[in-house]
């Protein structure tokens, strides 16, 4: 019976992939999140009565000792091994969606302010989750690490199509990635995949376009055409459904004997990012 512990579960990409795993009674999903009882409502409204999903609150994914604790109380649901730790969790920040750095730059304090929590949540939690569950994982059958990541960390996307919108966000990414590749070289020994993976451009619900600006309109448009000369076939972003079933797919098929120890792949298992 595979165990997967899964962060974020209570929303978007974090609750789908949720839905999708847990849609096999012999999977153990066990969601973080830090409101339990609104998600364990959603659970139950969506999916109805699946024992496999169990819902653990954690105040503060940045936390330590909050993670340790999700830890203990997930060795007393799997009996102490995990086979899949998703770090999918993250801040989405608005303060750099349509302005390039040196724009925000002009407001430092905030820039500083935005930047921090960024790579609290998106980095530093992260690196907190991963030495918090690794006792676990080691004793798992499977032993699968992946961090959800974005193809706007990439540098060479960024350089080749002058996208300099997400600034703050693509550089914990980019962080994140090489903590995830670090951890691989640092476990690889011990039978441990740690991957990052990119689910493509996904609706969440993040962008309203009726609360945009028209400059922002603007950006946004310009960032679209950008994505359309990378990938002549891009149409948009794509449902969460569709994104979780590609990114479980690159799971699924990544080993350590096919050399994918500490990558960072695409929704297509390749650097293809849309």
């Amino acid at each position: 019976m595979p165990s997967y512990v899964v962060t974020g579960v209570s929303s978007g990409l974090g609750f789908e992939i949720l839905r999708q795993v847990s849609g096999n009674p012999n999977n153990t999903v066990i969601g973080l999140v830090r409101n339990k009882p609104s998600t364990e409502k959603k659970v139950a409204e969506e999916l109805g009565d699946r024992p496999n999903v169990h819902i653990l609150s954690i105040a503060d994914i940045s936390s330590p000792e909050d993670l340790e604790r999700a830890a203990a109380a997930t060795v007393a649901i799997t009996g102490g091994a995990l086979d899949f730790l998703i770090a999918n969790a993250g801040y989405v920040t608005t303060f750099d969606a349509f302005d390039p750095i040196g724009v925000l730059a002009e407001n430092p304090h905030e820039l500083h302010e935005d930047f921090q929590k960024c790579m609290n949540v998106n980095v530093i939690g992260n690196i907190y989750l991963y030495n918090a569950f690794m006792p676990l994982v080691l004793k798992g059958e499977v032993k699968k690490v992946v961090a959800v990541s974005s193809g706007m960390a990439d540098i060479e996307i960024c350089r080749d199509y002058d996208i300099y919108t997400g600034a703050v966000y693509a550089c914990s990414k980019a962080a994140m990635n090489v903590v995830t590749a670090k951890y691989s070289a640092q476990y690889k020994k011990d039978g441990v995949l740690f991957l990052s993976i990119c689910p493509g451009t996904v609706d969440v619900g993040k962008i309203q376009s009726n609360r945009l600006t028209q400059r922002q309109v603007a950006e946004y448009a310009t960032l679209f055409g950008k994505f359309q000369q990378y990938q002549p076939n891009f149409k948009g972003p794509v449902a969460p459904e569709q994104a979780v079933k590609d990114v479980i797919s690159v799971w699924e098929n990544a080993s350590l004997e096919n050399g994918d120890g500490g990558a960072f792949l695409s929704h297509l298992g390749n650097k293809q990012w849309l």
